[in-house]
Protein backbone atom coordinates (compact mmCIF):
# COMPACT_ATOMS: atom_id res chain seq x y z
CA UNK A 1 0.00 0.00 0.00
CA UNK A 2 1.03 3.42 -1.15
CA UNK A 3 0.71 6.54 0.94
CA UNK A 4 1.42 9.89 -0.19
CA UNK A 5 1.54 13.06 1.83
CA UNK A 6 1.71 16.50 0.54
CA UNK A 7 2.25 19.52 1.89
CA UNK A 8 0.57 22.55 0.23
CA UNK A 9 1.77 26.26 -0.67
CA UNK A 10 0.27 28.47 -2.94
CA UNK A 11 3.25 28.05 -5.57
CA UNK A 12 3.95 24.71 -5.14
CA UNK A 13 3.00 21.04 -3.69
CA UNK A 14 5.37 19.04 -2.04
CA UNK A 15 5.33 15.05 -2.36
CA UNK A 16 6.29 12.10 -0.25
CA UNK A 17 5.59 8.84 -1.32
CA UNK A 18 5.62 6.01 1.08
CA UNK A 19 5.83 2.44 0.53
CA UNK A 20 3.88 0.57 2.79
CA UNK A 21 5.36 -2.26 2.50
CA UNK A 22 8.97 -1.26 2.00
CA UNK A 23 9.14 1.88 3.80
CA UNK A 24 10.81 3.27 0.84
CA UNK A 25 10.47 6.75 -0.23
CA UNK A 26 10.13 9.26 -2.80
CA UNK A 27 9.79 12.69 -3.05
CA UNK A 28 8.67 15.45 -5.84
CA UNK A 29 7.91 18.99 -5.99
CA UNK A 30 5.58 20.05 -8.58
CA UNK A 31 3.64 23.42 -9.03
CA UNK A 32 -0.16 24.09 -7.39
CA UNK A 33 -1.34 24.30 -11.37
CA UNK A 34 -3.22 22.01 -13.39
CA UNK A 35 -0.57 21.21 -15.47
CA UNK A 36 1.71 20.65 -12.56
CA UNK A 37 -1.03 17.88 -10.27
CA UNK A 38 -0.92 16.01 -14.04
CA UNK A 39 2.94 16.17 -13.79
CA UNK A 40 2.53 14.50 -10.54
CA UNK A 41 -0.63 11.73 -11.20
CA UNK A 42 2.07 10.98 -14.75
CA UNK A 43 4.93 10.33 -11.94
CA UNK A 44 2.76 8.49 -9.76
CA UNK A 45 2.11 5.72 -12.37
CA UNK A 46 5.32 5.49 -13.95
CA UNK A 47 6.29 4.25 -10.32
CA UNK A 48 3.56 1.39 -10.25
CA UNK A 49 1.31 3.35 -7.73
CA UNK A 50 -2.55 2.09 -8.45
CA UNK A 51 -4.37 5.40 -8.03
CA UNK A 52 -7.42 3.31 -6.17
CA UNK A 53 -5.19 1.93 -3.69
CA UNK A 54 -3.22 5.19 -3.25
CA UNK A 55 -3.86 7.04 0.32
CA UNK A 56 -3.29 10.64 -0.17
CA UNK A 57 -3.36 13.19 3.07
CA UNK A 58 -3.00 16.85 3.20
CA UNK A 59 -3.92 19.51 5.08
CA UNK A 60 -6.09 21.94 4.18
CA UNK A 61 -4.80 25.26 3.38
CA UNK A 62 -7.08 28.37 2.73
CA UNK A 63 -8.22 27.38 -0.65
CA UNK A 64 -5.00 26.17 -2.02
CA UNK A 65 -5.34 22.53 -1.85
CA UNK A 66 -8.64 22.67 -3.56
CA UNK A 67 -7.43 21.98 -6.93
CA UNK A 68 -5.35 19.10 -5.89
CA UNK A 69 -7.30 17.41 -3.94
CA UNK A 70 -10.33 17.81 -6.56
CA UNK A 71 -8.21 17.03 -9.07
CA UNK A 72 -6.49 13.58 -7.75
CA UNK A 73 -9.87 12.75 -6.46
CA UNK A 74 -11.38 12.81 -9.89
CA UNK A 75 -8.26 10.31 -10.44
CA UNK A 76 -9.49 8.04 -8.01
CA UNK A 77 -7.15 8.57 -5.21
CA UNK A 78 -8.34 7.99 -1.73
CA UNK A 79 -8.23 11.46 -0.83
CA UNK A 80 -8.04 12.57 3.37
CA UNK A 81 -7.59 16.00 4.94
CA UNK A 82 -6.53 16.59 8.29
CA UNK A 83 -7.14 19.15 10.93
CA UNK A 84 -3.57 21.10 11.02
CA UNK A 85 -3.85 20.54 14.65
CA UNK A 86 -4.80 17.14 14.73
CA UNK A 87 -1.34 16.31 11.70
CA UNK A 88 1.42 18.79 14.14
CA UNK A 89 0.14 16.73 17.08
CA UNK A 90 1.00 13.51 14.89
CA UNK A 91 4.34 14.98 14.07
CA UNK A 92 5.33 15.39 17.89
CA UNK A 93 4.58 12.10 18.43
CA UNK A 94 6.95 10.48 16.03
CA UNK A 95 9.47 13.09 17.69
CA UNK A 96 9.42 15.61 14.69
CA UNK A 97 10.28 19.14 16.29
CA UNK A 98 11.29 20.98 13.57
CA UNK A 99 8.98 22.12 10.79
CA UNK A 100 9.97 21.73 7.27
CA UNK A 101 8.38 21.32 3.94
CA UNK A 102 10.10 17.81 3.61
CA UNK A 103 9.66 16.94 7.31
CA UNK A 104 5.46 17.82 7.09
CA UNK A 105 4.80 16.03 4.30
CA UNK A 106 6.92 12.94 5.13
CA UNK A 107 4.95 13.11 8.53
CA UNK A 108 1.24 13.02 6.50
CA UNK A 109 2.84 10.12 4.23
CA UNK A 110 3.34 8.08 7.42
CA UNK A 111 0.09 9.59 9.10
CA UNK A 112 -1.96 7.69 6.18
CA UNK A 113 -0.84 4.69 7.13
CA UNK A 114 -0.63 4.22 10.75
CA UNK A 115 -4.19 6.38 11.89
CA UNK A 116 -7.59 5.51 10.13
CA UNK A 117 -8.57 9.00 8.79
CA UNK A 118 -12.16 9.79 7.48
CA UNK A 119 -12.56 10.08 3.46
CA UNK A 120 -12.83 13.17 1.96
CA UNK A 121 -15.59 13.67 -0.53
CA UNK A 122 -15.83 16.80 -3.01
CA UNK A 123 -18.82 18.97 -2.47
CA UNK A 124 -21.17 19.54 -5.45
CA UNK A 125 -20.39 22.28 -8.01
CA UNK A 126 -23.77 24.21 -6.50
CA UNK A 127 -22.70 23.81 -3.01
CA UNK A 128 -18.94 25.35 -4.33
CA UNK A 129 -20.40 27.98 -5.77
CA UNK A 130 -22.87 28.72 -2.98
CA UNK A 131 -19.70 29.32 -0.64
CA UNK A 132 -18.17 31.51 -3.27
CA UNK A 133 -20.98 33.98 -3.10
CA UNK A 134 -21.33 33.37 0.53
CA UNK A 135 -17.85 34.51 1.04
CA UNK A 136 -17.97 37.26 -1.58
CA UNK A 137 -20.56 38.72 0.46
CA UNK A 138 -19.09 38.15 3.71
CA UNK A 139 -15.92 40.16 2.22
CA UNK A 140 -18.09 42.90 1.01
CA UNK A 141 -19.74 43.54 4.24
CA UNK A 142 -16.73 43.66 5.99
CA UNK A 143 -15.38 46.61 3.50
CA UNK A 144 -18.89 48.35 3.69
CA UNK A 145 -18.28 48.19 7.75
CA UNK A 146 -14.51 49.78 6.86
CA UNK A 147 -16.32 52.21 4.45
CA UNK A 148 -18.51 53.81 7.44
CA UNK A 149 -16.04 54.00 9.83
CA UNK A 150 -14.18 55.83 7.28
CA UNK A 151 -17.34 57.98 6.96
CA UNK A 152 -17.78 58.52 10.26
CA UNK A 153 -14.08 60.08 10.94
CA UNK A 154 -14.22 62.20 7.80
CA UNK A 155 -17.82 63.73 9.23
CA UNK A 156 -15.58 64.26 12.36
CA UNK A 157 -13.16 66.01 11.35
CA UNK A 158 -11.82 68.75 8.56
CA UNK A 159 -11.85 67.06 5.35
CA UNK A 160 -12.14 67.95 1.49
CA UNK A 161 -16.12 67.66 0.51
CA UNK A 162 -14.60 65.36 -2.15
CA UNK A 163 -13.18 62.60 0.09
CA UNK A 164 -16.44 62.24 2.19
CA UNK A 165 -18.63 62.07 -1.37
CA UNK A 166 -15.76 59.40 -2.40
CA UNK A 167 -16.55 57.72 0.36
CA UNK A 168 -20.13 58.03 0.19
CA UNK A 169 -20.46 56.74 -3.20
CA UNK A 170 -18.17 53.93 -2.26
CA UNK A 171 -20.55 52.77 0.48
CA UNK A 172 -23.24 53.11 -2.00
CA UNK A 173 -21.53 51.03 -4.62
CA UNK A 174 -20.67 48.07 -2.06
CA UNK A 175 -24.49 48.17 -0.49
CA UNK A 176 -25.88 47.44 -4.45
CA UNK A 177 -22.96 44.59 -4.84
CA UNK A 178 -24.54 43.12 -1.42
CA UNK A 179 -27.74 43.21 -2.33
CA UNK A 180 -27.06 41.81 -5.82
CA UNK A 181 -25.22 39.28 -4.44
CA UNK A 182 -28.24 38.84 -1.40
CA UNK A 183 -30.10 37.59 -4.65
CA UNK A 184 -27.89 35.26 -6.37
CA UNK A 185 -27.50 33.58 -3.72
CA UNK A 186 -31.44 33.38 -3.06
CA UNK A 187 -31.67 32.58 -7.16
CA UNK A 188 -29.08 29.90 -6.77
CA UNK A 189 -30.71 28.01 -3.46
CA UNK A 190 -34.24 28.18 -4.98
CA UNK A 191 -32.47 26.77 -8.77
CA UNK A 192 -30.68 23.47 -6.30
CA UNK A 193 -33.86 21.35 -4.97
CA UNK A 194 -31.12 20.14 -2.17
CA UNK A 195 -29.68 22.79 -0.99
CA UNK A 196 -33.46 24.48 -1.14
CA UNK A 197 -34.60 21.96 0.82
CA UNK A 198 -31.89 22.05 3.60
CA UNK A 199 -32.63 26.01 3.81
CA UNK A 200 -36.49 25.51 4.39
CA UNK A 201 -36.06 22.85 7.39
CA UNK A 202 -33.50 25.17 8.88
CA UNK A 203 -35.53 28.31 8.50
CA UNK A 204 -38.55 26.15 10.49
CA UNK A 205 -36.37 26.78 13.84
CA UNK A 206 -37.11 29.60 15.64
CA UNK A 207 -34.42 32.20 15.78
CA UNK A 208 -32.63 31.01 12.71
CA UNK A 209 -32.85 33.43 10.05
CA UNK A 210 -31.88 33.58 5.89
CA UNK A 211 -28.49 35.04 7.11
CA UNK A 212 -27.60 31.63 9.33
CA UNK A 213 -30.07 29.25 7.17
CA UNK A 214 -27.86 30.35 3.86
CA UNK A 215 -24.37 29.57 6.04
CA UNK A 216 -25.55 26.24 7.94
CA UNK A 217 -27.06 25.23 4.18
CA UNK A 218 -23.44 26.16 2.84
CA UNK A 219 -21.55 23.85 5.57
CA UNK A 220 -23.80 21.10 5.66
CA UNK A 221 -23.20 20.97 1.93
CA UNK A 222 -19.67 21.15 1.40
CA UNK A 223 -18.70 18.86 4.53
CA UNK A 224 -19.95 16.13 6.54
CA UNK A 225 -20.44 16.03 9.59
CA UNK A 226 -21.74 12.28 11.26
CA UNK A 227 -23.34 14.40 14.72
CA UNK A 228 -24.56 17.56 15.75
CA UNK A 229 -21.54 17.56 18.42
CA UNK A 230 -18.89 17.39 15.21
CA UNK A 231 -20.80 20.33 13.77
CA UNK A 232 -20.78 22.58 16.62
CA UNK A 233 -16.78 21.31 17.06
CA UNK A 234 -16.34 22.66 13.55
CA UNK A 235 -17.87 26.11 14.47
CA UNK A 236 -15.39 26.58 18.00
CA UNK A 237 -18.57 26.29 20.47
CA UNK A 238 -17.56 22.78 21.90
CA UNK A 239 -16.34 23.47 25.79
CA UNK A 240 -12.50 22.54 26.56
CA UNK A 241 -11.76 21.66 30.02
CA UNK A 242 -8.37 22.35 31.21
CA UNK A 243 -7.76 20.37 35.09
CA UNK A 244 -5.75 17.31 36.22
CA UNK A 245 -5.92 15.93 40.05
CA UNK A 246 -6.68 18.53 42.54
CA UNK A 247 -4.31 21.47 41.16
CA UNK A 248 -5.19 21.92 37.75
CA UNK A 249 -8.34 23.36 37.84
CA UNK A 250 -8.33 25.54 34.95
CA UNK A 251 -11.68 27.71 33.89
CA UNK A 252 -13.51 25.87 30.78
CA UNK A 253 -14.13 27.81 27.49
CA UNK A 254 -15.04 27.20 24.18
CA UNK A 255 -12.53 26.20 21.38
CA UNK A 256 -12.94 29.09 19.20
CA UNK A 257 -11.35 26.71 16.49
CA UNK A 258 -13.56 27.13 13.71
CA UNK A 259 -14.84 30.47 11.77
CA UNK A 260 -14.85 33.02 14.06
CA UNK A 261 -17.21 34.53 11.53
CA UNK A 262 -19.91 31.75 11.68
CA UNK A 263 -19.83 32.57 15.31
CA UNK A 264 -20.55 35.72 15.73
CA UNK A 265 -23.31 35.26 12.85
CA UNK A 266 -24.67 32.63 15.25
CA UNK A 267 -24.96 35.46 18.45
CA UNK A 268 -27.90 37.97 17.94
CA UNK A 269 -29.97 34.53 16.61
CA UNK A 270 -29.12 32.95 20.00
CA UNK A 271 -30.22 35.65 21.49
CA UNK A 272 -33.10 35.70 20.16
CA UNK A 273 -33.91 31.86 20.46
CA UNK A 274 -33.86 32.41 24.15
CA UNK A 275 -36.58 34.22 24.31
CA UNK A 276 -38.52 32.58 21.50
CA UNK A 277 -37.40 29.00 21.17
CA UNK A 278 -38.53 26.80 23.85
CA UNK A 279 -35.97 24.65 23.93
CA UNK A 280 -33.61 27.68 23.92
CA UNK A 281 -35.35 29.09 26.44
CA UNK A 282 -35.25 26.19 28.63
CA UNK A 283 -31.74 25.68 28.56
CA UNK A 284 -31.14 29.29 29.16
CA UNK A 285 -33.20 29.56 32.09
CA UNK A 286 -31.78 26.30 33.34
CA UNK A 287 -27.91 27.48 33.59
CA UNK A 288 -29.14 30.64 35.05
CA UNK A 289 -31.24 29.18 37.84
CA UNK A 290 -27.57 26.97 38.68
CA UNK A 291 -25.53 30.20 38.72
CA UNK A 292 -23.72 30.44 35.34
CA UNK A 293 -22.80 33.33 33.86
CA UNK A 294 -25.42 35.00 31.36
CA UNK A 295 -21.69 34.90 28.81
CA UNK A 296 -21.60 31.32 29.04
CA UNK A 297 -25.59 30.84 29.16
CA UNK A 298 -25.54 32.39 25.61
CA UNK A 299 -22.98 30.48 24.14
CA UNK A 300 -24.58 27.02 25.37
CA UNK A 301 -27.91 28.87 23.22
CA UNK A 302 -25.98 29.41 20.52
CA UNK A 303 -24.33 25.11 20.69
CA UNK A 304 -27.93 24.02 20.61
CA UNK A 305 -28.83 26.48 17.73
CA UNK A 306 -26.59 24.52 15.58
CA UNK A 307 -27.20 21.11 17.13
CA UNK A 308 -31.28 21.96 16.24
CA UNK A 309 -29.84 22.73 12.73
CA UNK A 310 -28.29 19.41 12.49
CA UNK A 311 -31.05 17.65 13.49
CA UNK A 312 -33.52 18.78 11.52
CA UNK A 313 -31.27 18.06 8.22
CA UNK A 314 -30.26 14.92 9.27
CA UNK A 315 -33.44 13.96 10.06
CA UNK A 316 -35.05 15.72 6.93
CA UNK A 317 -37.74 16.73 9.31
CA UNK A 318 -39.08 20.84 10.28
CA UNK A 319 -38.37 21.71 13.51
CA UNK A 320 -41.04 20.08 16.19
CA UNK A 321 -41.65 22.93 18.56
CA UNK A 322 -43.47 20.12 21.15
CA UNK A 323 -41.26 17.82 20.68
CA UNK A 324 -40.20 16.63 24.63
CA UNK A 325 -43.53 17.92 25.74
CA UNK A 326 -45.79 15.47 27.99
CA UNK A 327 -48.76 13.92 25.87
CA UNK A 328 -51.98 13.98 27.72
Amino acid sequence: MFSLGVDVAKAKLDCLLLDGSTGKQRDKTVPNTPAGVRTLLKWLLDRGVVLSELVLVMEPTGVYHELAAQALHDAGVLVHLVNPARARNFALGQGQRGKTDAADCRSLAHMGLQQPLPRWTPPSPSARTLKALLARRAALAEDLQREKNRLEKAQATLVPAAVSQSIAQGIAFVEQQIKTLGKQIKDHIDDDDDLRHKRELLLSIDGVGPRVADEITSILGCMRFDSAEQLACYLGLTPQRWESGTSVKGRARISKAGPARLRALLYMPAVVAKKHNRHIRELYERLLARGKPKMLAITAAMRKLVHLCFGVVHSNQPYDRTHGLEKG
